[in-house]
């Protein structure tokens, strides 16, 4: 693994994917160990930057029931979460088949993403979820889609990350 003293010599370089889902799961843990404090709002989705570099962004998102993203991408970034508490529902884009593939992330699952994936994270189970994400290099915009008839991906909008708020995350 490459120090943050050597990549401060050549200039920010993202953390690879697996760096990133080595991230997450040390995140996670600490989330159901009681070190971070998580806020659950059945309205909307609470979310919580925990650390932000030249590199990565770590943020810890919770989910209330029927709680979504939006169908999403992350730009330039890469990307891994791991659910530290409850069950999510990633529906993800699979370009092959023009259509979305379905998949359950339980408490300690992780996941990364690449350049180009596309997908959607909801809480779909009674009870509330929790996970962390991380992105590198920092996020700094977001397209979000929708699937029309025939299998055809539509980019609906493009949003610069500078207000969290607005954004899927």
């Amino acid at each position: 693994m490459i120090t943050r003293s050597a990549r401060a010599a050549v200039g920010p370089t993202p953390l690879a994917l697996p760096e990133l889902r080595q991230l997450t799961r040390r995140i996670a843990a600490e989330v159901r160990a009681g070190l971070h404090e998580v806020t659950v709002d059945p309205d909307r989705r609470w979310f919580r930057l925990l650390s932000s570099d030249g590199y990565v962004d770590v943020w810890l998102i919770s989910w209330a029931r029927e709680q979504g993203a939006e169908l999403h991408d992350h730009a330039g970034s890469l990307g891994a979460l791991t659910v530290a508490r409850g069950t999510l529902t990633e529906h993800r884009w699979a370009p092959a088949e023009r259509s979305l593939r379905t998949r359950s992330l339980r408490t300690g699952s992780s996941v990364g993403f690449g350049l180009g994936h596309v997908h959607d994270v909801m809480n779909t189970a009674e009870a509330p979820a929790v996970s962390v994400h991380a992105y590198s290099p920092p996020l700094t915009a977001m397209s979000y889609y929708r699937v029309e008839p025939g299998g055809l991906l539509r980019r609906t909008r493009s949003e610069l990350t500078t207000e969290p708020e607005k954004v899927a995350l």
